[in-house]
């Protein structure tokens, strides 16, 4: 009886994730919650009964539901018109099969809808053979195959679940969501190489280089919703080293990463503005946490390169450097209540950071404001159960710098400096 309620729930997901594509009705996500969360009644009946065929000792299965509301004033952070919006949801199921003692294969497809802030459907975050390449008692090798995960940032390999990541929404800073696909991972092939000594402490040295699609949709919200064209990344290539000292709670990293990017304008009849053009996007952050008791503090600064060879004309260039940072605190209040306050500040070009130069070269058409993002948030996450949490956030935000679309941003809709938005979300996983 729960082998064929299981089949038939599993079933339901997938047909329901298959037809979500287009669908931003609240109404289609409560649904796919609800068959989703069957599922997991089955999968948690199976484990109660000694039968469980999630967490065998070669295959994992874990999963996760989120959905919440989020109401923002002054933008189109979420949506064009302003209102209070359920489009808050994150669903995903990740598997992984000890295929060897040397080799592994993981993957997690999600759903998400979260309006403007990136493409809403289904896709697949990563889908990978690790390949544990040598292991000592103080040294491991790792390399990865197929549809990798960043693991680069501070958060970079929580950002994608909902309950692993300190906050509703990341520092915007660091962790854009108009970048959020192209930035969760890459196609192609990764390492790690992991050494740990009582004298000196843990070290990870990471490389990874591969190339993310780029959906139509995505086109639109990164370049502009006028972009008739095709958009392809040509490659990404990321290094990092963290260093964690010996018996320490401190944490501290370096990344480096440089990419590049192509247009090619859309075909004769497709009405497209805007030209063939080559972008690159070079990233350099430094990073810390401290994970206490109680206690974390963590931390990113970063300086950006963006360039633009053509675009708007067959013979426009833009060569922007840009900065910004984020510090971050949260305090255990209670074993269910964590308090969070962060503050981040994001500056599209060093050399203008008030915006002045931009407002004037644009005749105007961009106000200065696009030019920075400044950030000040208040939150609190409640453990309800072990598997089962609630979290809350405020943000007041100066600036119009990190909305989509980027290269040519709504400046029609994001009409003022000063806007703020509040987010409530509830976590199931198991």
């Amino acid at each position: 009886m729960l082998s064929k309620l299981k089949t038939n729930a599993a079933v339901e997901v997938s047909s329901r994730v298959n037809n979500l594509s287009g669908d931003r009705s609240l109404l289609a996500r409560t649904y796919l919650c609800t068959f989703l969360l069957a599922a997991c009644v089955v999968t948690s009946a199976q484990a109660e009964e000694g039968t469980s065929y999630a967490n065998s000792q070669d295959f994992q299965l874990h999963g996760f539901i989120s959905q919440g509301l989020i109401d923002v004033n002054g933008s189109d952070f979420v949506n064009d018109d302003g209102g209070l919006s359920a489009e808050l949801t994150e669903i995903g199921l990740n598997a992984s099969y000890q295929l060897t003692n040397k080799f592994r294969l993981a993957a997690q497809v999600v759903y998400l809808d979260g309006g403007n802030r990136y493409s809403q459907g289904a896709r697949v975050d990563y889908a990978l053979l690790d390949w544990s390449a040598y292991t000592n008692e103080s040294w491991q090798a790792n390399v990865y195959f197929g549809r990798f995960k960043n693991n680069h940032w501070l958060y970079s390999s929580s950002r994608d679940i909902p309950f692993a990541r300190p906050s509703i929404i990341l520092p915007q800073s660091v962790y854009f969501d108009g970048f959020r696909d192209i930035a969760v991972g890459s196609d192609g092939i990764a390492a790690k190489l992991s050494h740990s000594t009582d004298e000196y402490g843990n070290f990870d040295w990471q490389l990874s280089y591969g190339s993310s699609p780029i959906s139509d949709e995505q086109t639109k919200n990164i370049l502009s919703e006028y972009a008739q064209g095709t958009a392809e990344q040509d490659y990404d290539a990321q290094a990092s080293i963290y260093w964690q000292p010996a018996f320490s709670s401190w944490r501290f990293g370096l990344s480096l990463l440089d990419a590049s990017f192509t247009y090619d304008q859309g075909g004769v009849g497709s009405g497209d503005v805007f030209f063939d053009s080559d972008f690159t996007f070079q990233f350099y952050t430094m990073n810390a946490i401290y994970a206490g008791e109680k206690w974390e503090f963590s931390g990113e600064i970063y300086q950006q390169r963006f360039t633009i060879d053509g675009f708007y004309s067959p013979d426009f260039q833009l060569d922007n450097i840009g900065q910004g940072f984020y510090l971050q605190s949260r305090y255990k209040l209670t074993q269910q209540l964590t308090l969070l306050a962060r503050y981040e500040d994001f500056y599209l070009n060093k050399e203008d950071k008030d915006g002045k130069k931009l407002q004037q070269i644009t005749g105007g058409d961009i106000p200065y404001y696009f030019a920075f993002h400044k950030d000040i948030t208040l939150g609190v996450n409640y453990d309800i159960t072990s598997n089962f949490s609630m979290r809350m956030e405020y943000h007041w935000v100066k600036g119009a710098g990190r909305l989509t679309p980027v290269v040519v941003p709504n400046a029609i809709i994001n009409n003022t400096e000063d806007w703020q938005m509040w987010a409530v979300q509830l976590m199931y996983w198991f």
